[in-house]
């Protein structure tokens, strides 16, 4: 079987969302550095085909207290956002988010919609 736009369109969401986690994650992050952070994954994520809209809303509270005193950040991981991709492909939009699920950052696909 052939894959259908729509299959290639959720590929291509998928591709977005391994690449920003495996990119960024372990980066060092705190609650001053956040939104330089959300802006630098926004703009990456991006630059890839088909992407149409990033959205990274990071979670200040939460890397405050995991901030080691000693150095003064932590570790970005999952944990830390809330991300929504948007994929236009051939048409078709395939839209993502990336949220905390039982203590794991699960990326799950929303909807493929016909944008035309």
């Amino acid at each position: 079987m052939e894959p259908t736009d729509a299959h290639r369109a959720t590929f291509e969401l998928g591709i977005k969302f391994g690449a920003l986690y495996h990119q960024f994650a372990g980066t060092p992050i705190s609650p001053a550095s956040a939104a330089e952070l959300a802006s630098a994954i926004e703009s990456a994520i991006e630059n890839q085909p088909h992407c149409e809209a990033v959205t990274v809303e990071m979670k200040t509270e939460a890397i405050e207290t995991a901030v080691d005193p000693a150095v003064g950040y932590t570790e970005f991981t999952g944990e830390f956002a809330d991300v929504e991709i948007l994929v236009d492909y051939e048409g078709l939009e395939a839209r993502g988010v990336m949220e905390m699920d039982d203590g794991y950052p699960r990326m799950r696909l929303v909807d493929v919609d016909n944008s035309i």
